[in-house]
């Protein structure tokens, strides 16, 4: 069951598609006024938006601490996927019309408790878990859609290491986890 309407969802898809649209021809960010749209999408909420084209990824990002109305954070995460991710060359206005949106709205992080990367890795719940390393400078997350591509939970948490900018047998004591659970809006 979605806590957003079909009407609040296909808000959110316009809004993202539209911010990146309105950068191209105005060369800025769309302003976005919270007042303007439901209660629901004024909730402050966490998200990341996912842009692919041809099935491969074209831009993701996000946020993984709520600070701002769900439909500005939204707004804010299209504009910084197209424009913004260092991976990739901006969005072209060609594009567009083709880029497949996905955003995912974030429950808020839960620090995790474990003995060993062993009791870590029981813990995980692949398909539903989003999850957070932290240790020192190096950090990194994983969207539970992720688990699609990696479905098995050591290689998930070899990968996320690796994005972290650590060795896939890294471990340490000081090492942090936290999890997540997002809602999948989409085309």
């Amino acid at each position: 069951m979605s806590d957003y309407s079909v009407d609040d969802q296909q808000t959110l898809l316009k809004t993202a598609r539209d911010v990146i649209q309105y950068t191209l021809d105005q060369d800025g960010q769309m302003p976005v006024d919270p007042e303007e749209y439901s209660e629901n999408l004024r909730t402050v909420r966490a998200s990341f938006v996912t842009l692919e084209l041809n099935g491969q990824l074209r831009g993701c990002i996000g946020t993984l601490v709520a600070y701002q109305p769900l439909i500005k954070d939204v707004a804010h995460n299209a504009y910084a996927a197209a424009f913004a991710d260092p991976r990739f060359s901006q969005v072209t206005d060609e594009e567009v019309s083709q880029l497949s949106i996905h955003i995912s709205v974030l429950s808020v992080p839960e620090p995790m408790s474990f003995s060993s990367e062993a009791d870590l890795l029981q813990q995980l719940r692949p398909g539903v878990d989003g999850l957070i390393l932290t240790d020192g400078v190096h950090r990194s997350t994983f969207l539970p859609i992720v688990w699609e591509q990696i479905p098995d939970p050591a290689q998930f948490l070899a990968h996320l290491k690796a994005k972290a900018g650590l060795a896939s047998n890294y471990w340490s004591d000081s090492i942090r986890f936290e999890r997540y659970t997002a809602e999948l809006i989409g085309t």
